[in-house]
């Protein structure tokens, strides 16, 4: 049967097609094979820009995503010399310390990156061949893309990324920085970062990922991060999203626990025009735990959306999950926080909490949590608050000798600090810290 196209699709079908002819078609038939089929999906679903039916978007708007049309970048890569260039840019998003992968629009570039030699950690286009049944068992395997028009799209696309196997009983000695510049250097450039992360058994390891570009052009990074955590294992994964004013972004994030394994995921959203974070959670073993929490500052006419699923698929299971946003000017949010506990998955414990404070009269947020619950022996619950700088903790302060603005200042600053305070490296917490600071300076 034919498959209709949907009209948004056909330039992302024609570059397909291109790239099909002049490289892809050198890569495993496997990885072909996945492409084509998500390549056939995206072209049938189009953007999801319909109103009715579309519950899942119901409070973002991807039509200027979807009139776009952005360019695909060809698989050549930068020069080394505009690549250097970068390096300033680079090390201000970093911590000289760390190990760290870079990718330019896309493409890998080893000599901006430091990597550790205890793991596997490269470049995912360069493994495929020395772990051919690894990633093939977890590629594309944990983020279906059949209903997912983005996801669809980013995995049509598949090519670099980064790639991370940890063995078993093996520690990371200092984060692992995965950074996604997109420089724009053409206008609506699409680039679609992808992560694969797989955590052996009693293992650890922290990872963080930062999405980054130009102001004042028009661009799309489409981000897909799967996360295989093993037995016993442990991962704690940051998301910091600083994107210029007129950058789309949306990310993937699908992590998958076993036995005993924990999962602690810290998403920093602070740029971008239009910001969609996907972060779903599988815990798919007893004993597995996962803490997500979240901060997003959003000011002028940004629009940042966060849909957070957890599901308890296994009884004895933990989760914890705290999101706090801070708007400013016509800014705009939504939260979506749903938790699933299935069947027989008795003896969950599950808490899901949603804050946010208004510094404006024309700042708004959506706020929608949800349970699903199967079981009958669990403990769960949830609570959403939205709301201006409270009163009487402005008059206590005042009532010290503090002045206005500085009272004000400090009641933002120790809202958001609950966030920040719950982040375990100091080195991240640190860089986290400054990204804060800043950003709130400019609300």
């Amino acid at each position: 049967m034919t498959t209709i196209a949907a009209p948004e699709a056909i330039p992302y079908l024609r570059s397909f097609e291109s790239l099909e002819q002049n490289g892809y078609g050198q890569h495993p038939d496997w990885l072909q094979a996945l492409r084509r089929d998500a390549m056939d999906a995206f072209t049938a679903l189009g953007f999801p820009t319909a109103r009715r039916g579309n519950e899942e978007w119901k409070y973002t708007d991807v039509g200027p995503i979807a009139r776009a049309s952005f360019r695909i970048p060809t698989q050549s890569c930068h020069s080394e010399s505009i690549e250097e260039s970068l390096a300033d840019r680079v090390d201000s998003l970093t911590d000289p310390n760390w190990h760290r992968l870079v990718f330019i629009d896309g493409c890998f570039t080893p000599h901006l990156s430091s990597l550790p030699n205890i793991a596997t950690v490269s470049n995912l286009a360069d493994s495929l061949d020395s772990h051919t049944p690894l990633i093939r068992q977890h590629l594309a395997r944990h983020t279906p893309y059949a209903s997912h028009a983005f996801t669809a799209l980013n995995t049509a696309f598949l090519h670099q990324g980064s790639f991370l196997h940890l063995p078993p009983e093996t520690s990371l000695d200092r984060p692992l920085h995965l950074i996604y510049l997109t420089t724009a250097a053409e206008t609506h450039t699409l680039s679609q970062p992808r992560t694969l992360a797989v955590i052996g058994r009693g293992s650890k390891a922290t990872i963080v990922e930062t999405y980054a570009g130009p102001d004042d052009t028009p661009y799309l990074s489409n981000a897909i991060s799967e996360l295989i955590i093993k037995e016993n294992a442990s991962l704690d994964y940051y998301r910091l999203q600083q994107h210029g004013d007129e950058g789309y972004h949306v990310g993937t994030t699908q992590a998958v626990l076993g036995d005993g394994a924990h999962f602690s995921s810290t998403t920093l959203d602070l740029g971008g025009a239009l910001v969609r974070n996907n972060l779903n959670a599988l815990l798919d073993a007893p004993e597995s735990s996962c803490t997500l929490n979240g901060l997003y500052l959003a000011g002028e006419t940004q629009k940042i959306d966060n849909q957070v699923i957890i599901d308890h698929a296994k009884p004895h299971t933990n989760s914890r999950e705290l999101y706090k946003g801070i708007l400013g000017g016509r800014a705009r949010a939504a939260f979506h926080g749903s938790i699933t506990v299935r069947k027989n998955a008795q003896k969950v414990d599950a808490k899901q909490e949603d804050k946010n404070l208004l510094l404006s009269d024309k700042a708004q947020v959506n706020v929608k949590p949800a349970f699903w619950i199967y079981a009958d022996d669990v403990k769960c619950g949830h609570g959403a608050a939205s709301g201006q700088i409270d009163e009487n903790s402005l008059f206590y302060l005042r009532s010290r000798g503090i002045d206005h603005e500085q009272a004000h200042r400090l009641l933002v600053r120790g809202f958001a600090n609950e966030i920040i305070e719950t982040v375990g490296c100091p080195s991240v917490k640190s860089l986290i810290n400054n990204l804060v600071k800043t950003k709130l300076t400019e609300l």
